[in-house]
């Protein structure tokens, strides 16, 4: 069994900065691609970012230059820090992890259950 479990989020004045922080968990052979995906109210949920050892971090455009991904491969961590916030940001942010969880398998999408990032004044 693995799971996601996220932290971090929150009401932040625009312009101001939050980091998320999610901890994947369980019956884990290794993990590829860590990352972030959001869903605003009435909108398809989206990738934000993404990070792996083969590939680095990817953004999506309007997060460029403003958020910063990073992953603490040790403990099966990964990070958003999201600076200069905006109204249009507020979303549900949902951890995502490609997971094998034994030796031979393939690797698996597992999500957290999300957190609500909220950029208001």
């Amino acid at each position: 069994q693995v799971q996601l479990e996220e932290s971090g989020g929150g009401l932040v004045q625009p312009g101001g900065s939050l980091r998320l922080s999610c901890a994947a968990s369980g019956d884990i052979f290794g993990i590829n691609d860590m990352g972030w995906y959001r869903q605003a109210p009435g909108k398809e949920r989206e990738s934000v970012a993404d990070v792996s050892k083969s590939s680095g971090a990817r953004y999506t455009d309007s997060v460029k230059g403003r958020f910063a991904i990073s992953r603490d491969y040790a403990k099966n961590m990964v990070f958003l820090q999201m600076n200069s916030l905006k109204p249009e940001d507020t979303a549900v942010y949902y951890c995502n992890a490609a997971i094998k969880i034994y030796l031979g398998g393939s690797y698996i999408d597992f999500w957290g259950q999300g957190t609500q990032v909220t950029v208001s004044s």
